[in-house]
């Protein structure tokens, strides 16, 4: 098994990872030796993956990092960076690497702070593998100070540094950012595609493995989730259930309550798992004692805590109201398609009475007003207006059709 095998349905960025992997490979190697190094080398100190959600953005550069630092012995005779068994490897992939760096955030944003603190790490030399790697997961949360911060390091990079950033698109980092980086475009894998990886990496059933890939459109993760976690069929179900449900007024405040509710309760399910167990941590940092008072001076330090907390449950809450409407308007493009005649295969084929009912009820011009409200909602959220009055709008408009 190599580091590229969990890269579904990526063969085109595949193959340019992996000869820029072998061109740096041979260009340590040459520096090691003192010989110089190539002018035609496909690698470069700076990279940008894009492509939409559950396309493997961050599995490529995850990857990528681990091709950076394989040192597999085969390698010396034509073997391919990129292993998969070797100590470089295996401790990239998992997180353990002393030199690659991976950063995700769970929170709104990523300041000017923690991207400082990235930028210092940068300029370090690799304490014990080939490359210094620092993966961003989530370089469209940078803040317009944080993008600043982080455009010196990547104009001037150290030798031996290399970035690797994952955004949804180009226009979700700074220009003048992605005009230093190579850019590499992930595509939504196939159906099949993924549904082979469940059943191959995780033991799921076919016919399970199928119908969570068909659900979610090819995205990898939520795909995983679906077919192995009952609370999630069954949120997503409710979701589904929302088209029958905006027949009048109060069936609309309703819905949009109910929405807005499961993702609080996911927001609430995420700090109970997450919160207490991080401020008992702190406070035995700290030097308090259980159930005791904490000592002078650590007031501010459990005050930020509790501040990262609350940002993280807000974010939480978006992310499943998010996931919550893209379900919506997966249900609407399979009414779209039924109106239009398309063979296009449902995505919702577990619904397809209510997609072929509400198919039948209404035109495609209506279809398409719908989706526009669902899109609108997503903006709305994003412009951090009220959850609950972004969802109650949406609903008066899917009723209004």
């Amino acid at each position: 098994m190599t580091v590229w095998d969990d890269l579904v349905g990526q063969d085109r960025v595949r193959d340019q990872l992996a000869a820029a992997a072998r061109d740096a490979d041979a260009q340590v190697t040459a520096v090691s030796a003192g010989e110089p190094v190539s002018d035609a080398s496909k690698m470069t100190h700076a990279w940008l993956f894009t492509g939409p959600p559950g396309s493997g953005r961050s599995t490529a550069a995850r990857a990528f990092a681990a091709a950076l630092q394989c040192v597999s012995p085969d390698r010396a005779l034509g073997g391919q960076p990129g292993c998969g068994f070797c100590d470089g490897c295996h401790t990239s992939l998992v997180g353990t690497h002393a030199d690659v760096q991976i950063v995700r955030t769970d929170l709104l944003s990523i300041g000017v702070k923690e991207t400082r603190d990235l930028v210092r790490r940068a300029q370090l030399s690799p304490a014990v593998g080939r490359w210094q790697v620092i993966v961003l997961e989530d370089a469209d949360r940078l803040t317009e100070g944080a993008g600043n911060v982080l455009l010196k390091a990547v104009e001037e990079p150290a030798p031996r540094t290399v970035w690797l950033l994952c955004a949804p698109s180009l226009e979700d980092v700074l220009p003048t950012i992605r005009s230093r980086c190579r850019h590499l475009t992930l595509r939504t894998p196939p159906v099949e595609a993924v549904a082979d990886v469940l059943i191959r990496r995780d033991g799921i059933p076919p016919e399970t493995a199928l119908a969570a890939a068909r659900a979610t459109q090819g995205h990898i993760g939520r795909a995983r989730r679906l077919a192995t976690d009952d609370r999630a069929r069954a949120r997503r179900a409710a979701v589904l259930k929302v088209p029958l449900r905006v027949e009048d007024v109060g069936g609309c405040l309703k819905a949009a309550q109910e929405l807005v509710d499961t993702a609080g309760e996911d927001a609430k399910q995420l700090a109970e798992e997450v919160d207490v167990k991080e401020t008992e941590d702190l406070k035995a940092a700290l030097g308090g004692q259980a159930g005791g008072r904490m000592p002078r001076g650590t007031a501010g330090a459990m005050k930020e805590l509790e501040d990262r907390q609350k940002r993280r449950k807000t974010r939480t809450q978006r992310d499943s109201l998010d996931l919550a409407l893209t379900e919506l308007t997966g249900f609407y493009r399979d009414v779209l398609t039924l109106q239009l005649g398309s063979r296009l295969e449902l995505a919702n084929e577990e619904v397809r009475d209510a997609v072929d009912r509400i198919a039948r009820g209404s035109s495609p011009e209506a279809t398409l007003r719908r989706i526009e409200a669902v899109l609108a909602c997503r903006e709305a959220l994003d412009r951090n207006v009220a959850p609950l009055l972004a969802v109650e709008a949406m609903t008066m408009a899917l009723r209004a059709g």
